[in-house]
């Protein structure tokens, strides 16, 4: 296989990276709309879609803003293409959260908006991750170089860490993780997306250690301290794991 994979169309070719994100897209919101249908939705329809519009402005705001920060010595030279072309999943995350609060709390909105996006965000980022796998280098979601029989060199003749499939790996597992639960137990409000979120904080954290990041001196990325951030927001989840569950189903 050769990085970064495109998909030959006539003489030219698009870039299999676009083509999973959009992809990611579709199949993260069909999968939401028919586990809307399925399952019913407490929130109504006119404030579901005021809160995805708060969420996706926070998701922008964050993954950029985050972006910017994960290389401190490129700030002398910040321009508007620098800032569009650097973004982040855990900022988008914690951006659209924060959005997303701060949308439900004006609205009045108590129950969480969140669970019911829990597999399709699953879905959307798993075929995402794909895409990111097959960009390669120009992706910058690879890792360290490494000797492990499972390292691959990404075009520049390095193998590397693949940590974009860790991340796969790492999402496949929640999802089979969360099922397998919910078949013993009830999740309590808000439960399951507090789950989603602070795992992936938990497993971003200690996969960019294995990440070719800029590390401050006290040995710490900028996309670490974000994930600390969110886990300490979600402490309960670590304390009192037992609020997660009503009782047997």
């Amino acid at each position: 296989m050769h990085f970064p994979v495109t998909i030959p169309i006539g003489k030219s070719g698009i870039s299999a990276h676009f083509i999973c994100e959009t992809v990611a897209y579709f199949a993260g919101y069909r999968y939401y709309i028919y586990l809307r249908s399925h399952t019913g939705d407490k929130i109504s329809s006119e404030n579901r879609l005021i809160i995805f519009v708060g969420a996706a402005l926070g998701a922008l705001i964050g993954s950029h803003l985050v972006g910017i920060l994960e290389k401190p010595g490129d700030l002398a030279h910040i321009s508007l293409l620098y800032v569009m072309a650097n973004k982040t999943i855990v900022g988008g995350m914690l951006g659209g959260l924060i959005g997303v609060e701060l949308t439900k709390k004006r609205l009045g909105v108590a129950v969480s908006s969140g669970d019911l996006m829990v597999y399709p965000l699953i879905l959307a980022m798993i075929i995402g991750r794909v895409g990111c796998f097959l960009a390669g280098l120009d992706d910058g979601t690879y890792g360290n170089p490494s000797n492990l029989p499972w390292a691959i060199n990404f075009g520049d003749g390095i193998r590397r860490h693949p940590t974009n499939l860790y991340e796969i790996l790492f999402w496949i597992s929640l999802w089979l993780m969360l099922k397998m639960i919910e078949r013993k137990w009830q999740f309590t409000d808000g439960a399951r997306f507090k789950i989603f979120l602070a795992s992936y904080l938990v497993f971003r954290f200690f996969v960019e250690f294995i990440k070719p990041d800029y590390f401050f001196t006290f040995g710490l990325s900028v996309i670490q301290l974000v994930c600390i951030a969110g886990i300490l927001y979600y402490y309960k989840v670590f304390l009192h794991p037992s609020k997660l569950f009503k009782a047997h189903a």
